[in-house]
């Protein structure tokens, strides 16, 4: 039958990553319902009902919405997904850890929806873009240690996709060991000692649904004597652009590092450090 795009017609994003793949591909009239955490696009804010957090989810909401397809993320939204299933709602969990992993998701949610095409183009669009960050990087006269922080209490860092953005936005993550591990509770420390211990010149924190406070961060005992602490080197990069596995991440978030790490850079340069 023509006229009707192929694939799901009504899909609901219980995470933004999916919202903004779809808007980016010219398929955002076939989402009925978002997560209340989405930002990007604005648009979906101001369009798309709100049925879902990070692990709760309206339940009944979606299934009046009559959807034919929910796509979510990771173990976090594994009891969301198993209720939608039992009442019927076909669901898509990714679990989508690296770069890499990112740009295989927009296309494998591109042909999902019946758009390889535009999805392949969109992904390739992104790898050029982290091919210019890579290449301006690689330009700088100094790599920076860097210590990511996702969470305070307890401290959580590791996150695999932000390790490799900061290695292409020309820093060294300082636990890359860390980024193996998919779940948070195998990335938690125990204590602030192995960030005092592995001496970061930059930290950056992003603390998910919470404003990331440096001036806490800085009177951590012993934290005193991190370059970064001394230097006043604590940044926030908002969660929106780097804690979901999505475009964001791939375009403003490291477009965020990368600045950060540049100025840190032109700075030790000029300093003769």
């Amino acid at each position: 039958m023509k006229g009707q795009p192929a694939g799901p017609q009504r899909i609901v994003c219980l995470t933004e990553e999916p919202t903004e793949t779809l808007y980016a591909l010219g398929a955002q009239d076939r989402i009925v319902g978002i997560s209340g955490f989405t930002v990007r696009p604005p648009q979906a804010r101001r369009e798309k009902p709100k049925v879902s957090a990070f692990t709760s989810a309206k339940v009944e909401a979606i299934l009046a919405l009559k959807p034919d397809l929910a796509i979510g993320f990771s173990d976090i939204q594994a009891d969301i997904a198993a209720e939608l299933v039992r009442r019927g709602v076909e669901v898509w969990i990714a679990n989508h850890r690296s770069v890499e992993g990112i740009l295989d998701y927009i296309e494998r949610l591109g042909a999902l929806v019946g758009l390889p095409a535009e999805a392949r183009a969109y992904a390739d669009g992104l790898r050029r873009g982290l091919d210019a960050v890579e290449a301006q990087a690689a330009l700088l006269p100094r790599r920076p240690k860097v210590y990511f922080e996702e969470w305070d209490e307890p401290i959580i860092t590791g996150i695999r996709w932000v390790g490799e953005l900061i290695r292409i936005a020309g820093g060294d993550d300082i636990f890359p060991e860390l980024s193996v591990e998919p779940l948070a509770k195998a990335r938690i420390l125990a204590n602030g000692d192995p960030v005092v211990e592995r001496a970061p010149d930059i930290i950056l924190g992003s603390w998910c649904g919470k404003k990331f406070r440096p001036e806490r961060v800085a009177t951590r005992p012993g934290w005193e004597r991190i370059p970064a602490v001394r230097d006043g080197e604590l940044h926030e990069i908002k969660s929106p652009l780097i804690l979901q596995p999505g475009p964001a991440a791939l375009t403003d978030g490291i477009g965020g590092i990368a600045a950060i790490i540049a100025r840190w850079s032109q700075r030790q340069a000029r300093s003769g450090n």
